[in-house]
């Protein structure tokens, strides 16, 4: 964290001294990592103690004190660490984060929203952006009213980019984000039905992700997916200069020409305000491509040449685990471990990612079940199924009860012995059999939401012994 003493700390959160007068705060350095996992507190760092379902942070001061932190936030008195003590961690926590970017004049915040392929997106620019200054983005998917302010914390006084992933479960979310860190340039990529089941519908989901372009500057910059309809409409909910993206003809950064490798990494040429240029990438699905052409408009804009944008994405590969994540095996098996998320949009693109790198290998797609997709839950799995064909796939399996509908959706689409399809409730069922019957050089998707853990039936089909 950029060094303050524990009185500016107080100032700037409006708390009370607990544990240490204010000359003794007036002396304290606090300069290492802020965090609110005690466990990875560090030398010189502060200790947010938050109450969450589960635990109580404020358990937990010593733990941070034992690892080298030498202040606590919190909302009651710890005596076990000086703090400063506060009626609203997360207000707190916020202020402070907030005023932390008011301390590097020359950051450029860019923000990054979307129903899917935000992470990417985020490692993406993150990439593309260090070699032309110090660059800042959130760790994996920490993109909460908690993962935020982490992320800010991490700025240091030469911070020239701050690459922040803005998520929402509800209206208000992004745009309260965007009082921590306020962007000068908003990308919105795309409006899905990830989550539509607490939203209601796409078109309050797009409603809650315009709130990132509405928070922009006049001055500032909405990179906007011109392919998606309610993305689009979005260049009259902002006041700042607007930057189409994609492979419609109007696009100021488009794609044509686009193809795939045998290992399903995307090629395309780039028109538009970037220049013309051919881009190679090095992370595997069509659906990058979108990904990419709105790193390459935020990253025109804040000056980066187009030939170092192309020479970066080049080499830019995953940084967050379980997305696209391919290894292939000793015996030749691949594994793509796109397990992280999922909805009716991703499945696809993953689908067609699978098609693209299998060639003349046997396929197999291995698919869990899709959360927050409220009532249209069973006819998004059933239509999951029914997208299988055309695919090349070779054998369906379908883990857990509550993923049924793609099994019932393909057993629909396909004649009689078309597909092997299987059925299994669990991921130490489908491991068994995964390993029975792999053969070398089978290709195998593993694509689920989150808390399904599919993912770690990857890593176990990776590295024998692996659990999870």
């Amino acid at each position: 964290m950029i060094a303050l003493t524990l009185g500016e700390i107080a100032d700037l959160t409006n708390g009370r001294l607990a544990g240490i007068d204010p000359g003794g705060a007036a002396r304290l350095i606090v300069d290492g990592p802020v965090v609110t996992d005690s466990r990875e507190a560090g030398p010189g760092g502060l200790y947010i103690a938050r109450i969450g379902a589960a635990r109580d942070g404020h358990d937990f001061v010593a733990s941070a004190r034992d690892r080298g932190a030498v202040a606590a936030l919190t909302t009651r008195e710890c005596p076990e660490l000086p703090g400063i003590v506060v009626p609203d961690g997360q207000a707190a926590f916020a202020a402070l984060a907030r005023a932390l970017i008011e301390r590097v004049p020359r950051l450029n915040v860019i923000g990054i929203t979307g129903s899917s392929g935000k992470t990417s997106t985020k490692d993406l620019l993150a990439q593309v952006l260090a070699p032309a200054g110090e660059t800042v983005a959130n760790v994996g998917s920490l993109n909460s009213e908690v993962g935020v302010p982490l992320t800010v914390a991490r700025i240091s006084p030469t911070t020239r980019f701050l690459v922040v992933e803005m998520g929402a479960r509800g209206l208000g979310h992004v745009r309260y984000l965007t009082t921590i860190a306020p962007p000068t340039i908003g990308m919105v990529l795309n409006i899905g039905s990830a989550h539509v089941g607490e939203f209601g519908s796409r078109e309050t989901i797009a409603a809650a992700k315009a709130e990132l372009v509405e928070a922009l500057p006049a001055d500032g910059v909405a990179v906007l997916n011109a392919d998606d309809a309610l993305v689009r409409a979005m260049s009259d909910r902002t006041s700042a200069r607007v930057l189409l993206t994609g492979e419609s003809p109007d696009s100021d950064v488009r794609a044509t020409g686009i193809r795939l490798d045998p290992h399903g990494r995307a090629l395309f040429t780039l028109t538009g305000l970037a220049g013309k240029a051919t881009i190679g990438l090095a992370v595997a699905g069509r659906h990058q491509v979108a990904n990419a052409l709105a790193v390459i408009a935020a990253a025109h804009e804040l000056g980066v040449p187009t030939e170092s944008i192309a020479a970066a994405l080049a080499s830019a590969g995953p940084v967050s685990r379980y997305r696209m994540e391919v290894a292939t095996r000793e015996d030749g098996v691949t594994i793509v471990n796109d397990a992280y998320n999922a909805n009716p949009e991703s499945m696809a693109a993953a689908l067609d990612a699978l098609a693209a790198m299998a060639g003349q290998r046997r396929t197999w797609a291995v698919l869990g079940p899709m959360f927050e997709l409220g009532d249209e839950s069973a006819a998004a799995h059933r239509a999951v199924g029914a997208a299988v064909r055309g695919h090349g796939v070779a054998h369906l399996m379908v883990v857990g009860d509550e993923a049924a509908g793609i099994a019932d959706g393909a057993q629909a689409a396909y004649g009689p012995g078309e597909l092997a399809i299987e059925r299994v409730e669990s991921i130490d069922e489908a491991d068994a059999r995964l390993r029975a019957q792999l053969r070398p050089g089978d290709i195998v998707l593993i694509k689920s939401s989150n808390g399904a853990g599919l993912r770690f039936l990857g890593d176990r089909l990776v590295q024998p012994g692996a659990r999870g």
